[in-house]
């Protein structure tokens, strides 16, 4: 690693390229600087040139100097000026799965951002955010600096007593939660720029929603109306201040609004060490006989690692790859599976690979486990830490109170509420599902087979808390071995829950981008055939238990969400499921789910893709997806 004097900080790196042009503003009062990143990085540029920065402009809204000449000034409470811009509603600012989420080149476009941020106050009651607090973070990907700068300017203009915004704009998904609920007491939500797992860059995706005041993503109650008044939309509200300096820690004072940078990582560091043993961890990861790596993917983690893995837990250094956040991931796809991880997943599956290796996405909510040549899927990820977390992990040390997944997530986590008799919930996709579940103390640890795992300790999916809670569950069933032993493996401990439980088979098949018109054919062509079919009926070698469109109601609330899902079910357990994706920017993706469980220890060994082949050929054929996509493969299999 090269010395301080040869590299610089993180702050450094992003306070280089790309950084919007800003009036210069002085805090009336400042935290003492502290360093945000005590890792001194390599000096790195984003991956792409300037020369393909895109030439689009900003709305009226974005700096103080640019005022549309047909604004008009509506007040100037506590000496800030506060403009109407005149807007008109653009097409296609529709939610989905998390938030909205379209390529950088829409967003840049003319208002487009500013509206979707002022149907959001429009459809907030005012007690939510008058004189409120709210949180702003994002995972570094271009555009969110700029765009940063717009929502603080619209939360001024519509009367936000303050914001919190992590440095440079960072934090992840699970910190702003984390800060969110820290804070309650003054905070009322935040907002989280990040198109999640998806590239990053001038040509790429980008991303905005809402959490609210609980941490949790805006309900479909909430973002429903956002989209309706995306519709209507005809004003901006917008305070005429300067860009605020996002490279120091402090606050800054305009009139009777102000905005406080915080250190983004230090209340969710706070957090970790109240949930897990990290006396425990450390005692692992300092073993001269086992070895660590965690592969943040350019991403938002990149700012976390080093302050948890190595200089909390005395990790080496060298563990933490692709640790500093770019814009545009290093030209990757910061996606945590077995394809776009692919650097971590040959290093693991070398001949002198590591223990155990982990990797998070671009805002830090999901993650990917894997033993030496071994896989974790996260159906099974969810399960193992579920059976193991009330004697390896000090926050369920008195016991979990339920245990949920999303509908097409395996089954594998059943088995262990069953087991343990604990609550269970199904839920449809998307971790906003969870949170009411959490709030009404009925829920405990949750997961998503699409690499979420989480639980009540916030109200998002968090990567690293669930790195964290395996290196527990391994350092726990090593805690006593001594120098020279052998030590228990993440592929005992799995191969050991497979023994007790039996294993869930499980894979996943991506069709991505696929042609909007096709995709939606084939969901419909599937919700035509299972308001038709019968219990009993014969697909190939399996009979038919039930097929239908997944419907929830809501234990809590009542609240109903249809149309979830395509469920073929057979009487053996097995499964199909079908649905389309809703966290993509482009297109539609196809989701193919396949499950079967095998009690068989003697089977347990088998590869999932030749134990599930029978069923993968049937559900291809079912859904005649070649005949509505074109497709012949999978973009990414899991």
């Amino acid at each position: 690693m090269a010395s301080c004097c040869n590299s610089m900080t993180v702050e450094g790196f992003f306070s280089a390229a790309f950084r919007s042009s800003k009036q210069s503003s002085t805090p009336t009062s400042t935290i003492s600087s502290s360093r945000l990143y005590s890792q001194c990085f390599p000096l790195k540029r984003n991956s792409f040139s300037l020369s393909r920065l895109p030439s689009f402009t900003v709305n009226a809204s974005s700096s103080s100097s640019s005022s549309s000449s047909s604004s008009t000034t509506i007040a100037e409470p506590g000496g800030i000026k506060i403009n109407s811009v005149p807007t008109k509603p653009i097409e296609g600012q529709k939610t989905g799965t998390s938030g909205l989420r379209k390529k950088v080149k829409v967003f840049m476009q003319e208002n487009y951002l500013s509206n979707w941020i002022q149907a959001l106050f429009n459809s907030l009651p005012p007690e939510d955010y008058k004189n409120g607090v709210l949180a702003l973070g994002g995972d570094g990907r271009y555009f969110n600096r700029e765009a940063a700068q717009i929502i603080i300017k619209i939360a001024a203009g519509n009367g936000v007593g303050k914001i919190l915004v992590g440095r440079e704009g960072i934090m992840s998904t699970p910190a702003v939660s984390a800060v969110i609920r820290k804070r309650k007491a003054s905070a009322n939500g935040g907002f989280i720029m990040s198109a999640s797992h998806n590239p990053g860059g001038p040509e790429y995706d980008w991303g905005i929603k809402f959490n609210y005041s609980s941490g949790q993503p805006a309900p479909e109650s909430i973002t429903d109306k956002i989209y309706g008044n995306t519709l209507s939309i005809s004003e901006i509200k917008t305070a005429e201040i300067p860009d605020v300096d996002l490279s120091r820690l402090g606050v800054t004072k305009y009139g009777n609004f102000s905005v406080e940078v915080i250190d983004p990582v230090s209340d969710y560091l706070e957090l970790m060490e109240s949930v897990f043993d990290f006396q425990l961890i450390r005692s692992l990861l300092s073993r001269s006989d086992f070895r660590f790596v965690f592969d943040a993917m350019h991403a938002v983690t990149g700012a976390y690692a080093k302050p948890i893995f190595v200089d909390k837990l005395e990790a080496s250094l060298d563990s933490i790859s692709n640790g500093v956040p770019l814009e545009d991931f290093g030209h990757g796809h910061p996606d945590p599976n077995l394809t776009y991880a692919k650097d971590l997943v040959n290093t693991m599956y070398s001949e002198n690979g590591p223990d155990f290796g982990a990797a998070s996405d671009g805002d830090g909510d999901r993650n990917m486990i894997l033993g030496k040549k071994f896989f974790v899927t996260p159906s099974d990820s969810v399960a193992i830490i579920a059976a193991n977390a009330q004697e390896a992990i000090p926050y369920f040390r008195s016991g979990t109170k339920g245990l949920a997944r999303s509908m097409p997530t395996s089954g594998a986590l059943d088995r262990v509420a069953e087991k343990l008799s604990l609550n269970f919930f199904e839920v449809p996709t998307g971790w906003k599902f969870f949170g009411n579940l959490m709030d009404a103390g009925k829920l405990s640890i949750c997961g998503e087979e699409s690499f979420g795992t989480g639980s009540d300790h916030i109200r998002e999916k968090d990567g690293i808390w669930a790195v964290l809670a395996w290196l527990s569950i391994i350092a726990y069933r090593n805690k006593d071995k001594k120098p020279g032993e052998k030590l228990a493996s993440v592929s005992d401990v799995v191969k050991e829950h497979w023994a007790t439980y039996g294993r869930n088979f499980f894979s996943r098949y991506d069709y991505e981008e696929c042609e909007s018109e096709g995709a939606n054919k084939m969901i419909e062509y599937l919700r035509d055939l299972v308001s038709k079919s019968k219990e009993g009926e014969k697909y190939g070698n399996y009979v038919l238990k039930f097929a239908d469109d997944f419907s929830y109601t809501d234990p809590v609330d009542g609240s109903v969400a249809s149309k979830q899902g395509v469920r073929f079910v057979f009487m053996d357990g097995s499964r199909i499921i079908f649905r389309l994706s809703g966290t993509g920017s482009a297109g539609a993706t196809i989701r193919i789910y396949i499950e079967q469980f095998e009690p068989d220890v003697s089977k347990h060994d088998m590869d999932a893709q030749v134990a599930l082949k029978p069923l993968i050929d049937l559900a291809l054929s079912v859904s005649k997806l070649k005949d509505f996509t074109g497709r012949e493969k999978p973009t990414v299999i899991t």
